[in-house]
């Protein structure tokens, strides 16, 4: 940890009783403009067992407008969570825009926790530090405040604290073993402690080091605390709105290369309704024994489904799955975001739906919609649109990570093929609910989307998670592909 922080002395109950108003006062205030911004706020209150988080956390709780807050303890991860990726149960516990998070254990704990108990691998306590800056540097750049405190006191006023909470009836229940234990491990603790707040202080996520020797003094510390850190929150804010309005959307590509691959892949495929049906069912069988393969071990599977419109997402799907166990699948359709979805971080929603170990997920449309829709329709500023790229690739190194396999589809058709289908389906009844004004307005920008796109290819086509490009022009053809392409990679998978 850096260099402890000098003790503040003792405050008198007089002093701290004159002191409180005005800052609840002013807290109340500026929690009031935030919500109104509006903006997320993350508060985490971490340190050594005994400094007070939760005597800490309790006065916020009195001092801030209980209406926009909400408190978090995130205990040892459930099984359901064990069968996720590490971040997966921190982000269903983040707060909405507008709302203040406070966090008495949080994605530092269980670190710190396995820590007291056996040595971690170096290693891993790396990756783990690794995946928790991402995190925060992700959650900063939306726009989330982010506070981190943590509370220091020495061994010694540890150890007369423990035995205080002991020695009162009404407190001893607040001392376990694992405080004790906590205790007699309190040097290497506090080691592990400095590698995590020196790895994980960064602009926009800085730790702010607190003495808690003394609780008066400490209490009235991290309300000052807050509002300094809300009063040059609300100030960036306002110079961010105070800048010029988004410049116009171009097409301008970032890597060429992706382009080049897209308008490079042959169409002509061609394949009769005889040779499909009879190698349909070969690799059907050959793909449900590889699921059923998987799952014996324990691995669930990601399938993303990007295409122009009307290339033909819907019918590679049903194939696909009736291959699969419907107790055991998922399909995700993404549309625009809900009112709910719009007030999180626009992965937020993705997340929700990662499986557990051992089942499957299907993305009818995906995270993708952030460099092509989102990017050309101007929902996402440039600066926003160019990074996701980094985001994109972060995710799903963590899903790869974790064990889950991310198989992604790219269905690409001609601009004549597609004007075929769209002409198709607004003369079938029963296509017509596939066709709208929507999909006609995006055809009309199909040379800025080809743009979009080749970049996508381009920036998220990762050894972990490669883009499969699918020649759609022929529907048999490309459902064939499909269904290969998944059972290979799934082979691969079970060999390594």
């Amino acid at each position: 940890m850096a260099k402890s922080p000098s003790p503040r002395g003792r405050l008198s109950k007089k002093h701290y009783e004159q002191a409180l108003p005005s800052l609840r006062d002013e807290l109340i205030q500026l929690q009031v403009q935030l919500k109104d911004a509006p903006t997320k706020i993350i508060l985490i209150v971490a340190g050594v067992d005994g400094a007070g988080r939760g005597d800490v956390i309790n006065s916020l709780g009195e001092w801030l407008d209980p209406r926009g807050v909400e408190a978090f303890s995130i205990r040892t991860p459930t099984e359901e969570e064990r069968e996720r990726p590490l971040m997966w149960r921190f982000w269903r516990h983040l707060p909405a825009r507008g709302r203040i998070g406070i966090f008495a254990s949080s994605w530092y704990t269980e670190t710190l926790r396995e820590e007291a108990t056996s040595k971690k691998e170096k290693a891993q306590l790396d990756h783990e530090l690794r995946v928790i800056r991402h995190f925060e540097k992700l959650l900063s750049d939306d726009g989330t405040l982010i506070i981190k405190v943590w509370l220091h006191i020495s061994k010694e006023a540890q150890s007369l604290r423990l035995r205080s909470l002991e020695s009162d009836p009404n407190t001893a229940w607040r001392v376990t073993e694992d405080d004790w234990r906590a205790h007699r491990h309190y040097d290497r603790l506090a080691d592990t402690a400095r590698i995590i707040v020196k790895e994980t202080d960064r602009p926009g996520a800085p730790w702010s080091i607190l003495d808690a020797s003394d609780p008066r003094a400490r209490n009235l510390a991290v309300g000052e605390l807050l509002v300094k850190r809300f009063q040059s929150h609300i100030a960036r804010i306002q110079r961010r709105h105070a800048k010029s309005p988004r410049p116009s959307i171009r097409p301008r590509s970032l890597d060429p290369s992706g382009l080049r691959r897209l308008l490079a892949l042959p169409l002509d495929q061609k394949l009769s309704e005889e040779d499909y049906e009879e190698k349909r069912e070969k690799w059907l069988g050959r793909l449900h024994r590889s699921l059923r393969a998987l799952q014996a071990e324990r691995r669930s599977v990601i399938f993303v489904f990007e295409g122009w419109d009307a290339a033909g997402k819907g019918g590679a799907i049903r194939r696909l799955t009736s291959a699969i166990d419907v107790r055991d699948y998922r399909v995700v359709p993404v549309a625009k975001p809900t009112d709910e979805e719009k007030v999180h971080h626009y992965l937020w929603r993705f997340w929700r739906h990662v499986p557990r170990d051992g089942y499957i997920t299907i993305f009818d449309r995906s995270w993708y919609g952030r460099v092509l829709v989102e990017r050309l329709e101007g929902f996402a500023r440039p600066e926003e649109w160019k990074r996701a790229f980094t985001e994109l690739n972060d995710f799903e190194e963590q899903l790869t990570d974790h064990g889950t396999i991310v198989i992604k589809f790219w269905m690409h058709i001609s601009k004549e093929e597609q004007l075929r289908r769209f002409r198709a389906r607004e003369k079938t009844a029963y296509k017509l609910h596939k066709i709208n004004s929507e999909d006609w307005r995006n055809r009309r920008k199909w040379e800025a989307y080809q743009v979009a796109i080749g970049d996508m290819l381009a920036l998220t086509d990762t050894p972990f998670a490669p883009w499969q490009v699918i020649p759609s022009n022929n529907k048999r053809y490309a459902r064939l592909q499909i269904l290969k392409t998944s059972c290979k990679i799934i082979e691969e998978a079970l060999e390594d």
